[in-house]
């Protein structure tokens, strides 16, 4: 086997990672035990998850994975640190990042945030505003086949109506996370849906069917849930219901650029930057700041994003050392010594994804990562191709929502500053992924039940 450095000098840079120093390696897990301990250990103790901020957390998990393989020279593992940093999906999703804080900015400061609130309230009864959050992203994410655009462009306005109406802020957000990993488990656009049909050689429409079946009914019981009093009476007098002037109309037009076209399937950053320069234009023209001014947004916008892209990059060159060292190998072999039937083969599979993608921070790696071996165990105990892809996606998905530093997470306590939510604030209010995974593992178990009794 090549050495680190050979290794990394003989594959295009972005195109894959290299090869794993070792087959299979517990002790590379030790980097996310140093995480869960430092972050939510503190977290735990000092009932404040503003007392260790997350760059903090990362940082000493990324260097407790620097200092795992003594073997290897510090310059190899900090050139492989870099490798994963620099990585092409940890890249797009920080220009995501930076072309998100632009838009938000300049839609805040031209009032676009204020008149997509003014509609919003227009059309959707106060005590149905939570479950309208979740079904407008919903909406959204299916048309657009992206989390992270659709948690971009709703946060700002969920967080704007929780202040305009006195609902709770981490129930707002939540909804929004939990509706875009609605439509990013469904759309036939989406990464997670490609990754998965492709791995398993199956057809979109075949999948998302099967999704269907699994997540229908949670998601009809998540619009219940936030339709609740307990969670969507509104605290105190609500203000009249402002008048959708013109302007108003004029100024809510990037919002509504960006979910239209997202019908279409455009990329998500080209959305983004398009809508940033409308936001400029309309600002300009309505005399809410100059050119100049207009720049001076920008930067603000897109500089303040900077904490979420550190946590990103940190994250890609920690999970990097991770794979190299053997840790997702180790994962994986694991998880296929105690399956011994269709269940645990259906169980394994979704175990193993879910895994993946807590170590890899990402749900399209995530699929891409045990696909292969999903198949090969739905081979061996006759699980079909469609069920199978179906469960990669719909896990992937489950915790991708949940997990504190994968992007959508990111993105949202990054544009709800204003409220100063945290990850937990954020993943406490979103019910879909948990529901998600009862609707999982109700279907695993019925399935099961149906062989059983011949049907």
């Amino acid at each position: 086997m090549q050495n680190g450095s050979d290794a990394l000098s003989n594959k295009k840079p972005n195109d894959a990672f290299p090869e794993p120093w070792r087959q299979s390696s517990g002790k590379a897990l030790i980097p996310f035990v140093v995480f869960v301990i430092f972050y939510f250990g503190f977290a735990l103790v000092t009932r404040d998850f503003y007392k260790v901020p997350m760059t903090v957390a990362f940082l000493v998990s990324s260097a407790a994975a620097l200092c795992l393989n003594r073997k290897e020279k510090l310059s190899r593992k900090i050139e492989l640190f870099a490798f994963g940093m620099g990585h092409r999906d940890i890249m797009i999703m920080c220009l995501v990042f930076v072309l998100a804080g632009a838009f938000t900015a300049t839609a805040k400061a031209v009032g676009g945030v204020e008149a997509a609130v003014a509609v919003a309230r227009a059309f959707i009864p106060s005590q149905f505003m939570l479950s309208g959050l979740f079904v407008v992203s919903c909406l959204i994410s299916l048309a657009m086949g992206t989390s992270c655009g659709t948690i971009a462009a709703m946060i700002p306005i969920a967080v704007s109506l929780s202040q305009n109406l006195g609902l709770d802020a981490h129930f707002a957000a939540g909804a929004v996370v939990g509706g875009a990993m609605f439509g990013d488990n469904l759309s036939l656009i989406s990464d997670t849906t490609i990754a998965a049909t492709r791995t398993q050689g199956v057809e979109m429409r075949d999948k998302m069917l099967c999704n269907l079946r699994i997540v229908a009914l949670p998601a009809l019981g998540c619009v219940c849930l936030y339709a609740l009093p307990m969670f969507s009476t509104v605290a105190g007098a609500v203000a009249d219901v402002p008048a959708l002037t013109v302007e108003r109309w004029i100024k809510v037009l990037p919002y509504v650029f960006l979910f239209t076209l997202g019908l279409f399937g455009q990329n998500v950053m080209g959305l983004l930057f398009v809508g940033t320069i409308l936001n400029l234009l309309i600002g300009c023209a309505y005399g809410n700041f100059s050119l100049l001014d207009a720049f001076a947004l920008i930067g603000d916008g897109t500089t303040g994003m900077a904490p979420t892209i550190i946590i990103s990059l940190l994250a890609g060159g920690m999970l990097a050392l991770v794979r190299y060292n053997g840790g997702i190998e180790f994962v994986i072999r694991a998880t296929g010594r105690w399956i011994k039937s269709r269940r645990t083969c259906e169980l394994g599979i979704c175990f193993l994804t879910g895994l993946m993608n807590l170590f890899t921070a990402n749900n399209t790696i995530a699929i891409i990562t045990s696909g292969q071996l999903a198949k090969e165990l739905g081979h061996r105990y006759g699980v079909n191709p469609k069920r199978i892809a179906s469960l990669l996606d719909t896990t992937s998905c489950i915790v991708q929502g949940l997990i504190p530093y994968g992007a959508q997470i990111l993105i949202a306590t990054g544009l709800s500053t204003a409220v100063q939510l945290s990850a937990f604030d954020i993943v406490r209010g979103s019910f879909y992924p948990y529901l998600m995974a009862v609707g999982v593992l109700v279907s695993v178990m019925r399935k099961e039940r149906e062989k059983t009794e011949g049907v």
